[in-house]
């Protein structure tokens, strides 16, 4: 027997806004909220849910994991100017000048990266 993936929880200090941020790069959607949580998953079709949980605590070193994008519709440097434009800022995590990937991070600092278009990997 194996498992499936659920969902990615993400722990933070504004779940509310973090949500919102992510719904917003993902074409995602609410799909439920309690005090200190909100949960969203793809609007239109399959995928992971992303949970977001309140901590007290604010992150204090690297993710030990992250997400890697791919732009659906667009290019790679387009892609990275629409997530800049919601709050997502360059970060540089030792990955130098020749990667494919452009690293950011989102309005807690969680690193992302988004991918070069498949015909550019």
């Amino acid at each position: 027997m194996t498992s499936t993936l659920s969902s990615v929880v993400v722990d933070c200090r504004d779940p509310a806004a973090l949500a919102r941020f992510w719904c917003a790069a993902l074409d995602y959607v609410v799909h439920g909220e309690a005090e200190g949580y909100v949960g969203i998953a793809p609007a239109g079709g399959p995928g992971p849910h992303l949970d977001f949980l309140l901590v007290p605590e604010p992150r204090t070193a690297k993710n030990r994991l992250h997400l890697d994008l791919r732009a659906a519709d667009t290019d790679q440097d387009r892609e990275v100017a629409r997530l800049e434009s919601l709050g997502a800022r360059r970060v540089d995590v030792g990955q130098g000048p020749e990667v494919t990937w452009v690293v950011l991070a989102d309005p807690e600092g969680n690193e992302f990266c988004v991918l070069a278009d498949l015909e550019d990997a």
